[in-house]
């Protein structure tokens, strides 16, 4: 078996499933999505275009601890915009480097404009 090099690769073993939610969604619709997939974050797409990540962690520290409703709050309102992203020839190590630098689990993979996939840390330790 290939041991994936580079962000594209690693979509690839992963298989070509992207789920993203609308900054009109709201909050409770993201967490509803993400434990049906079994992920710890969505892309924020809008008109094909990424404008930011919702993750777990944003739920916790933007509407839990602030006692807001998940179903009330709509994902754009939390949600981290100009997430840090990663093109498809980014390696592995590139990746690692890239999410330590900057404290996040999940990388969004852009070949242009196009949303590829996401990668997370969890993706980069295996």
């Amino acid at each position: 078996m290939e041991i994936p090099t580079a962000a594209k690769t690693l979509l690839e073993h992963k298989g070509r499933d992207i789920w993203t939610i609308s900054p009109k969604a709201t909050v409770y619709q993201a967490i509803q999505m993400m434990s049906e997939k079994n992920i710890g974050a969505l892309p924020v797409v809008e008109g094909n275009r990424l404008v930011g990540i919702i993750s777990e962690r944003d739920y916790m520290s933007k509407v839990a601890l602030h006692g807001k409703s998940s179903k009330e709050t709509p994902v754009g309102e939390i949600m981290t915009r100009d997430p840090v992203t990663v093109g498809p020839a980014q390696t592995v190590s590139e990746c690692m480097e890239i999410i330590t630098e900057h404290r996040v689990r999940h990388l969004p993979v852009l070949d242009g404009d196009e949303l590829l996939g996401i990668v997370s840390i969890g993706d980069l330790v295996k």
